[in-house]
């Protein structure tokens, strides 16, 4: 990342002397080493390869549980994550002519197995994130990476029941942010400590899981009447392949905030922006 002078050299000289003021300042430096972190981890691209890998690793295990239970029990997942028209046709598709004996419990494990992707993209990003130079490995880092996808099946479901159980409150709106804050900082907290264990650090995770939920309350309120109106729009246009890439979109949007809480985390808690 060039420094102060580098860009002055590069700015307009009447612009200059305000620049200089602007750079220089506590602010103006903050904004500096932030963009630094942000080309230092590459977080576009990082953020495009969490958003493919969770596509190929989230929805085929959902679709999976979906093809072991029962008819009822389908409709039931289908309306606990809120899949209406175009996903919920998906999903129906998707489980048609495969009945559920032929998806046992050994299909199910090779899913598990091959959604570890994600949790792999996931250990590198914190590592280059937060300098971290221990890399787990053996049977006990296979361990964790298959607990962090079945974490995020759980809370993908978990976070719609309790959604769910927030409406029937009194104040369903203001509960109903609370419990997605808890959830998301949770989950943004939960993730590199199940992935990094003991290397992961305490200043960086804490603070990165609290920004994340701050910064989900907007993009949950963007997303609910962004999102069902896009894969609506996406579908009538493109069919299935539409469909799928506006849900990639929308995975790339969490990734990115996921990412970006934790360069936040590592800038305000000692990572390695703030050494410098």
């Amino acid at each position: 990342m060039p420094e102060p002078a580098g860009l002055r050299a590069r700015i307009p000289r009447r612009l200059r002397p305000r620049a200089a003021l602007i750079l220089g300042s506590n602010a103006g430096r903050l904004v500096l080493a932030g963009l630094g972190e942000l080309v230092r981890v590459q977080i576009f691209d990082r953020a495009m390869t969490l958003a493919a890998q969770a596509f190929t690793s989230i929805f085929p295990l959902l679709i999976s549980l979906a093809a072991l239970l029962e008819p009822a029990w389908r409709e039931r997942l289908a309306s606990l994550l809120r899949l209406r028209g175009p996903s919920e046709d998906l999903l129906q598709d998707a489980l048609s002519g495969s009945p559920s004996n032929a998806f046992g419990l050994a299909g199910m494990l090779i899913v598990i197995l091959s959604a570890t992707g994600l949790s792999r993209a996931l250990v590198r990003a914190y590592r280059v994130v937060w300098t971290v130079e221990h890399k787990p490995a053996g049977a006990a880092a296979t361990g964790r990476q298959i607990g962090t996808v079945l974490a995020l099946v759980v809370f993908s479901l978990g976070a719609r029941l309790l959604g769910w159980v927030a409406s029937l409150l009194p104040a369903p709106h203001v509960f109903g942010v609370l419990v997605s804050l808890l959830a998301d900082v949770t989950l943004a907290i939960l993730l590199p400590w199940l992935l990094l264990g003991a290397g992961a650090p305490r200043g960086p995770l804490l603070t990165g899981g609290l920004a994340f939920g701050l910064m989900m309350i907007g993009v949950r309120a963007a997303g609910a009447v962004w999102l069902p109106r896009a894969l609506q729009s996406s579908t009538d246009r493109y069919g299935t392949i539409g469909l799928a890439f506006t849900y990639i979109g929308w995975l790339y949007v969490l990734s990115f905030c996921l990412l970006l809480s934790a360069v936040i985390g590592g800038m305000l808690a000692g990572g390695p922006a703030a050494r410098r």
